[in-house]
């Protein structure tokens, strides 16, 4: 029988590894991969290779790197990346941007600031973000067309991008931004054990009221502990989520009451047992003083 149980506990270990393995694979490969929106189908256009970066639904802003690569005749030759002629890719976002790029010179990275529109960041973790900007590129001759190649680089936000081009060649690039699955992964499993630990500090106050305990100061310890352990562990989730967010209504503020209710009760019933206890001692002692 023991035998079995060590079997059976090795394989449920094998199974969660094998699980959280795969997860971390599907998430590897779906994460931080270019994704093509709107490629134009002329022969001379820029493609704007997008890095999304530094999000903060806090403050409402995020990063994005945009670099433009030519193709067809305005690229200096097939397959390089320096332009053939002067460009100067426009992008509207936050602020107004402009990216140029000098004949027979690569483009370099450029960081670019954008807004959220929508989005509550205290719905943490199931806060959803919008954004909007526009990105268009001209040389001396007029408007050139323009696609996006989209990463997003941020490990705690997932980004799901759409392009729509418009007739001048320009680009319109809205998307949502989500919360990683590692996040919110992360999220339960915080809620979960918060609301474990409230409701083993609540079971281990009421054992120690029906046995009559009185001030039994390691467990007294363990629950205060536990009271302050749980703060710690709420400012460790993962992208620091303002105080009043949707998980300290699920588990936070909950889970500090019923412990701080629990390490009351059970000082208050704690210390009327002791009372009681040196009042039997002091009247069986004061007895056995008599004549």
């Amino acid at each position: 029988m023991r035998r079995n149980r060590l079997v059976l506990a090795l394989l449920i270990v094998a199974v969660l590894c094998s699980a959280g393995v795969a997860l971390y694979l599907n998430e590897r490969n779906t994460r931080q991969q270019p994704r093509e929106l709107a490629l134009p189908a002329v022969g001379d256009w820029i493609e704007l290779d997008v890095t999304s970066q530094d999000i903060d639904p806090g403050t409402g802003e995020f990063t994005l790197y945009v670099v433009a690569l030519p193709h067809g005749g305005l690229a200096e030759r097939p397959g390089s990346a320096a332009f053939s002629r002067q460009v100067v890719v426009t992008v509207e976002a936050a602020t107004r941007t402009e990216l140029r790029a000098a004949p027979g010179e690569a483009a370099t990275p450029q960081p670019v600031t954008a807004n959220f529109y929508a989005g509550t960041v205290t719905d943490y973790p199931f806060d959803r973000h919008r954004f909007a900007l526009s990105l268009a590129a001209s040389d001396t001759a007029g408007s050139v067309p323009v696609g996006v190649v989209f990463v997003d680089a941020d490990p705690f936000f997932l980004v799901h991008p759409t392009s729509t081009p418009n007739a001048s060649g320009a680009a319109f690039l809205t998307g949502t931004v989500t919360r990683a699955r590692s996040t919110f992964i992360l999220a339960w499993f915080m809620i979960a054990a918060m609301w474990a630990l409230a409701l083993a500090v609540l079971a281990g106050a009421e054992v120690l009221h029906r046995g009559r305990q009185g001030m039994v100061w390691p467990s007294l310890g363990w629950m205060a502990a536990t009271l302050f352990a749980l703060i710690g562990m709420r400012n460790a989730a993962p992208g620091s989520p303002p105080i009043g967010s949707l998980i300290d209504y699920l588990a936070f503020f909950w889970a500090e009451g019923i412990i701080a209710a629990s390490l009351a009760f059970t000082v208050v019933a704690g210390t009327r047992v002791e009372h009681r206890r040196r009042a039997e001692a002091a009247a069986v002692g004061g007895a056995g003083a008599g004549p």
